[in-house]
């Protein structure tokens, strides 16, 4: 089954009445369960790309289907019930609200629609992720890594079946790093999260199923790892 599938995307830009092509009728298919990697050059449309399967974004043409839902079929307020239930997206800037601890933070997705047990399946994410020393904390007052893995508890505290990730190691040191990518793989591995991963950074690629390479709003090549 596809859990993500688009059609002809394009995105189109305006500035200074200069025309921006960022992505040029790209079309993809991401199977329940796989983890692929979206690479390229600065520019290339990766982070763009990422956004508007995220349903973050729209394009200015194609289609995008999520678990056989067309995105852009749904109202602003629908299309957050449905990302907000199905897709968990991982900044690169992790984005944690300053003001709240690391239990608020990562309890709110599930708060936002009164939905029961936000604290319980908080408390339940955090202890998974090794963080359960670090509820009451603040952002300011853990390290990098440790907000970055409250931002993944954040994005997965719903368990969506996909998780979108905009260079989530970016700002991270290669052992961090590597414990976000085994974070991925295990919920890849236990609960068939389909996974797409932006990221400049070959070795994180390699984690994938899928390298898929986009340069200048296409995609030039793709990589099929066993």
């Amino acid at each position: 089954m596809e859990a993500i599938k688009a059609e002809k995307i394009k995105k189109i830009y305006f500035l200074e009445g200069e025309k921006i092509e960022a992505l040029k009728g790209v079309s993809l298919s991401i199977e329940k369960g796989e983890m692929v990697a979206l690479m390229g050059p600065s520019g290339s449309g990766k982070s763009t790309l990422l956004h508007i399967l995220g349903g973050i974004d729209k394009p200015t043409e194609g289609n995008v289907f999520i678990n056989g839902q067309n995105l852009l079929s749904l109202s602003d307020k629908k299309l957050a019930i449905f990302r907000n239930k199905h897709i968990g997206f991982v900044f690169q800037f992790h984005y944690l609200l300053p003001e709240f601890t690391i239990l608020e933070n990562v309890m709110l997705p599930v708060q936002i629609y009164n939905r029961g047990g936000a604290k319980e399946k908080a408390e339940k994410i955090l202890r998974l992720l090794g963080l359960s020393h670090r509820l009451k904390h603040k952002p300011s007052q853990v390290s990098g890594g440790e907000q970055q893995r409250a931002a993944i508890a954040r994005a997965v505290v719903n368990e969506p079946d996909v998780i979108l990730a905009d260079e989530p190691t970016g700002n991270l040191d290669s052992k961090n790093a590597q414990k976000v990518m085994e974070i991925f793989l295990q919920m890849n591995k236990e609960k068939n999260v389909s996974i797409v991963i932006a990221t400049h950074d070959r070795e994180i690629a390699e984690y994938c199923n899928r390298i898929l390479y986009l340069k200048d709003g296409v995609i030039e090549d793709i990589i099929v790892r066993t």
